[in-house]
């Protein structure tokens, strides 16, 4: 959630920024900082999701088990 945060504020930066009329360049490098952090911040969330997939030893619920080929199939299919 901090990431996403984060990324929240950065955002704002960058709206107020154009709103300014700030310099391109300077809004663009913003802007790249922002879409690298909600990348970070999906992977992570990804990932956490898909650590909730994996067969438990001790599951006793009767689920279908995915294999680590389906989960990097899966996550590739996000990035």
């Amino acid at each position: 959630m901090s990431r996403l945060k984060r990324a929240q504020g950065q955002l704002v930066a960058v709206i107020a920024a154009v709103e300014a009329g700030t310099d391109c360049r300077a809004v663009v490098t913003q802007l790249a900082a922002v879409s690298s952090a909600i990348d970070r911040a999906g992977f992570t969330i990804i990932t956490s999701a898909m650590k909730e997939c994996l067969p438990d030893q001790g599951d006793t619920v009767d689920k279908k088990p995915l294999h680590v080929e389906e989960l990097e199939k899966l996550f590739l299919a996000l990035s």
